[in-house]
């Protein structure tokens, strides 16, 4: 008797459970339904702000309060304020990298080669380009000569104490090598490793800052031959992307370098 008596309250409770959620508020399922609609764009509201998801009081409906105001200035100001900063760092990245390539002519003028190297500042950085390569390397050859390392040597003081990265790129001109060398690309590798050990073995420059690369014939400067076979040491740049990417246009702003 008394199972069957709780097996009744049990059901009695599930019939008024089931009778409570029958039952609807129409007020509130009608501020749900065009709370929904608005959100999702299908019906336009006077008192809810789809773009920030704020519900505005009815007696501040179709003004901008102070506050949204303010911080959109605020967003404003903080923009400009990060663009003048990141200018403000190209500067001194670009007067940095002149205060090296200055030092660097310098020691080139005492070594008696001036005009042996040429200087580019992009968004990579200082390149030293030795444009002497007539005398640097012979055709089909990867191996310094005697003015070729004295070029090198000289450079070597101004770039070892830095604690910037250094990549020497090697190239080659269009002309198809002869043996040892298979391709331009290993002539131009073969090139620069020669450069990187010089700096390195002679020069003191740290080991675990610079690398070779050998771009073949694929990036000449000029249609000169000679030009082309030619070795670039470029300091890199250690600013982030959005630093370096700004290099170009103000070097160009202030003038060559």
């Amino acid at each position: 008797m008394a199972s069957y008596m709780d097996m009744v309250t049990v059901l009695m409770c599930l019939f008024i459970v089931l009778y409570a959620m029958s039952t609807v508020d129409q007020g509130k399922y009608e501020q749900l339904r065009d709370s929904l609609a608005t959100g999702f764009g299908t019906e336009t509201s006077e008192t809810v702000d789809t773009a920030s998801g704020v519900v505005v009081p009815p007696d501040q409906v179709g003004q901008e309060g102070p506050e949204t105001e303010l911080t959109q200035i605020e967003q404003t100001e903080l923009l400009e304020e990060v663009s003048q900063d990141r200018v403000a760092m190209a500067r001194q990245e670009i007067s940095d990298l002149r205060d090296l390539q200055r030092k660097l002519e310098e020691r080139l003028d005492e070594a008696g080669h001036e005009g042996s190297a040429e200087f580019v500042l992009d968004e990579r950085g200082l390149t030293v380009r030795l444009v002497g390569a007539e005398t640097f390397f012979d055709p089909n050859s990867s191996t310094l000569n005697a003015e070729g390392q004295e070029v090198i040597d000289a450079i070597s003081p101004v770039l070892a104490p830095t604690q910037r990265f250094f990549e020497v790129g090697g190239h080659a001109d269009v002309r198809r090598p002869v043996e040892p060398y298979p391709t331009n690309w290993e002539l131009s590798a073969s090139r620069a490793t020669g450069v990187l050990r010089e700096l390195v073995e002679v020069g003191g420059v740290d080991a675990t800052k610079i690398i070779s690369v050998g771009y073949g014939d694929a990036h000449p400067v000029d249609d000169r031959l000679w030009l082309n076979r030619r070795v670039d040491v470029t300091v890199l740049s250690d600013e982030p992307e959005q630093i370096r990417e700004l290099l170009p246009e103000l070097v160009e702003e202030g003038g060559e370098v």
